[in-house]
């Protein structure tokens, strides 16, 4: 790294790139002195350099050649913006094997190439830092990593995704349908056109990989855990959570500790009030860590957006400047995990929502099928209609076995006096 002065080149000039531009054009001065050095932006390349991000752009800086960043000698430090996989993994990998260090927020790349982009910068020996890929604008690995690292972690909770948790909580302040509060979010620009990766659990997923690699060590690729999203959850059932049992429903991703192994999963979940997160709204993402030393820590913030997601970028780069020379290893040395708990062996409260036909009998043949798999059950609430119409039934067990569960359901919606397919959410005391 050239040590009179540290220069630094940007891959994708979209929403985050330009917020990058933004910082330095009001604070270089502050991150210079810092740094006991000049910070510069040296070069910025994007496919598309005519268009208005809405900052000041010095003449010079944009370039439609990305190797004017990655084979750049008076480069140090390369950020990574561009997203998604490719082209974004041949860029990191060039630029480290070009010697320079790489910052990236890229989630998606980083949780499906863990591995290879790991290897790739301790090959060369430099470094890889992604503060912005999980949180936003929020410290969270780096506190998971350094400051929190005398402990082992019992579990990790977190409200990772801003549209999720946003349409979540205007159907809990509003009482309003999913799909009516999904297209306010995408008229907002909280949701995308195509919504998919963050209201099915995707994103959140991504970012859970990650933040069980750096917590327990290892490294567990999406499919080989849960992942449900939030497009079943109506306001009938934030209802009863918030009424009958004084419980909101969050979009998590759960990682914990269990005698049986690690739980990692993803879906939507009935939080106690009380609970830190369950004050989590809007846009608004927070992580909960349970160390076996420090107990409980929650970190809050802006999970995402252009400003708070550029703010972790450029400190990603502040921190390289600082500790070139760091090695860091991410996550503990050795794994922290026996094994990884199939999902049929988790054990919940859950709360069941079905409708069936208001006839004689009807209710005593579920609680006989539930019984039948070992359910045991806490509350029922059915209401009241004309014989022979289909009326909605809410349950409540006691904790049971997620396979037990999904049989039970099976069964149920199998018989002939329930008219659809019934739902669960798994409800965290």
């Amino acid at each position: 790294m050239n040590k009179n002065e540290i220069n630094i080149g940007l891959i994708g000039f979209g929403t985050i790139g330009a917020g990058v531009v933004e910082i330095f054009n009001k604070n270089q001065d502050i991150l210079s002195k810092k740094c006991g050095k000049p910070v510069n932006l040296k070069k910025v390349a994007d496919l598309d350099i005519t268009t208005d991000r809405g900052v000041e752009v010095k003449d010079g800086l944009l370039t439609t050649d990305v190797n004017d960043v990655l084979e750049n000698d008076d480069i140090d430090i390369v950020i990574e913006l561009v997203g998604g996989y490719e082209p974004a993994k041949t860029f990191i990998l060039k630029a480290m094997e070009n010697k320079k260090h790489v910052v990236s927020a890229n989630k998606a790349l980083i949780a499906k190439h863990w591995e290879e982009l790991m290897e790739t910068a301790e090959k060369n020996n430099v470094r890889f830092c992604f503060e912005a890929s999980v949180g936003g604008g929020i410290p969270v690995l780096q506190p998971l990593n350094e400051c929190l690292a005398a402990n082992k972690f019992d579990s990790v909770y977190g409200i990772m995704n801003g549209t999720a948790n946003y349409i979540l909580t205007k159907m809990t302040e509003e009482g309003s349908a999913f799909e009516d509060v999904l297209k306010e979010a995408q008229e907002k620009g909280y949701a995308e056109a195509d919504p998919t990766f963050d209201i099915e659990g995707h994103d959140t997923a991504q970012k859970l990989i990650v933040l069980t690699k750096l917590g327990f060590g290892e490294y567990v690729p999406q499919e080989k855990f849960y992942v449900e999203g939030i497009t079943k959850v109506t306001p009938e059932d934030i209802e009863f959570a918030k009424n009958e049992l004084n419980y909101v429903i969050k979009l998590l991703g759960i990682a914990k500790q269990t005698n049986r192994g690690l739980e990692i999963r993803v879906h939507p979940t009935f939080l106690p009030k009380k609970h830190l997160l369950a004050s989590v709204n809007d846009v608004f993402n927070a992580i909960y860590i349970v160390g076996d030393f420090v107990g409980p820590v929650m970190l809050y913030g802006q999970g995402a957006g252009r400003m708070a997601t550029a703010s972790a970028v450029v400190g990603d780069c502040l921190d390289i400047v600082f500790n070139e020379d760091k090695r860091i290893s991410y996550g503990p040395v050795d794994s922290q995990v026996n094994s990884i708990k199939n999902m049929n062996d988790v054990i919940s409260k859950y709360y069941i929502s079905l409708k069936a036909l208001d006839k004689p009998g009807v209710l005593k043949n579920i609680t006989e099928i539930l019984n039948k798999n070992g359910i045991s059950v806490e509350s029922i609430t059915q209401k009241t209609s004309s014989e022979n119409e289909a009326v909605p039934i809410i349950i409540v067990t006691h904790e049971t076995k997620e396979e037990n569960i999904q049989k039970a359901i099976k069964t149920i919606d199998n018989s002939e006096y329930v008219e659809e397919e019934s739902k669960i959410i798994r409800i965290l005391e």
